[in-house]
This record gives C-alpha cells, sequence and structure tokens, in this order.
C-alpha cells in the first residue's frame, strides 16, 4: 500500500470506573498514539461509562488539576453516545479530546458539531475533529443535516451500541460502501464488530479506521493482536 495512506487501527476502551480507563490504557504505553473512549450517559445508549459512574475524577481533569491516563503519549477521541452532547462535550475539550464523535440521532448532535467548527475557526490553537456518528441501520443522508460541520464519518458496526463483543452487522458493510461512492475522500471509521476476519472485508467497503475494542483489550496480548490487525488492515 505504499501509494496509498495506511488504514488506522485505534483501540476503543469502554471504562466501567477510573480504574479501569487507567489500566487499559497503559495496555498501549508503545503499541499506538491513538485511543477512543466511549462515553455512555445509560440515556442514549444502553448502560452508563465512565465518568457517570465516577464523577469526581473526571472534575479534576477538567479543572486541569489531573490528567488522563497516558495524556502525554497518546492522543484521546471521545465516541459521545450521549443524549445531549452540546451541553458536555466542552468538558471533553477540557479533558485534552483531539477528536470528539457526535451521533446523528441524538438530539443535539447537529449544534454540537457547529460549536465545535466555530470554535475551531475563532482560536488558531484550538482545534478539535468533529466526527459524525451513523448507526448500522443508518443512511448518508443523515449527512445532510451536517455539511461542512464535520471532518470524518463513523459507522457503528453493531447494531446495538454502547457495548462491546458485539457481532458486525451486514448493514453496517453497506452503509460504509454507500458513503465511500458519495464522498471518495472523507475519511470513514467503523466502531463495533472489527475482528481479525473482517478487516478486509471492511477496508474494502471503504473504511479508512478501525475502532477495535475486544478483538484487542480480550486478548492476552495487546501488543500483538493489534500488530496483527494492522498488518491485515494493510496487506497489499
Amino acid at each position: 500500500m505504499s501509494d496509498k495512506a495506511k488504514i488506522e487501527i485505534i483501540p476503543a476502551v469502554l471504562p466501567t470506573s477510573w480504574k479501569n480507563l487507567e489500566a487499559n490504557l497503559t495496555l498501549l504505553r508503545d503499541v499506538t498514539r491513538h485511543a477512543q473512549i466511549d462515553i455512555v450517559d445509560g440515556h442514549f445508549a444502553h448502560g452508563k461509562t465512565w465518568p457517570y459512574k465516577d464523577g469526581a475524577q473526571f472534575a479534576k481533569i477538567i479543572e486541569q488539576e489531573h490528567g488522563l491516563p497516558l495524556w502525554e503519549e497518546l492522543d484521546f477521541e471521545f465516541d459521545l453516545m450521549v443524549e445531549d452532547p452540546l451541553a458536555v462535550m466542552m468538558d471533553y475539550v477540557h479533558a485534552g479530546a483531539s477528536r470528539l464523535v457526535v451521533h446523528a440521532r441524538s438530539k443535539t448532535a447537529a449544534a454540537a458539531a457547529q460549536h465545535l467548527i466555530e470554535l475551531n475557526e475563532e482560536s488558531g490553537s484550538f482545534s478539535v475533529q468533529v466526527g459524525v456518528a451513523l448507526e448500522a441501520l443508518g443512511s448518508p443522508d443523515e449527512l445532510l443535516t451536517f455539511e461542512e460541520q464535520y471532518d470524518f464519518v463513523q459507522v457503528m458496526g453493531a447494531e446495538h451500541i454502547g457495548k462491546q463483543g458485539e457481532p458486525l452487522s451486514q448493514k453496517a458493510v453497506f452503509l460504509i460502501e454507500r458513503l465511500r461512492r458519495r464522498y471518495p475522500l472523507l475519511p470513514i471509521q467503523i466502531d463495533g464488530g472489527v475482528r481479525l476476519d473482517n478487516v478486509k472485508q471492511l477496508v474494502a467497503a471503504g473504511a479508512t479506521r478501525l475502532i477495535v475494542g475486544s478483538a484487542i483489550f480480550a486478548t492476552d496480548d495487546v501488543p500483538a493482536a493489534y500488530k496483527a490487525l494492522y498488518t491485515e488492515a494493510n496487506a497489499q
């Protein structure tokens, strides 16, 4: 793939607590520079993650009294599976986000994306990439509400979001293909259902980033699992 950009593998952490977040991010030391942290409020998707289970530690991070684990070594992307992203997104900006993902079907997604774009334009030093997430059963037409408000699109690979270990939906693969035909240069990432045995299918469909949870963290050797996924994704 010397004539093409490399496919990215981005480990995804679904943190049950601060200690769980710290433990999983520590496993990524010397493995990658990027990590996605899934944030679930229990309303937009089932279940709750940190910081909804552990707000005190997060408050210290927002107030810059404390940093995220490995904050000097990793770039963080927050997937905001929350009902009202506009209300909370600046907390994650202050926590050190390099990318934020808002879900197209959350009630303030368009306003949140627009606010981030405006902040990026107004500040020479402020730069957070904006992603819009579409459900596996979604449509490219949902992006029309967000024209010129996003840097990349995330397709949810499983039909039930907010948990790891779910099977890949073939409807998500079809959605990636439709998006790639409509937007030839758009960065497209898929989150959910990514396994070593379907990586080539996802890349062929048009995915440029693979967000991977259990296929990395449920193994006994995180570096080896990451390397195998990366090698498979970028094989000629």
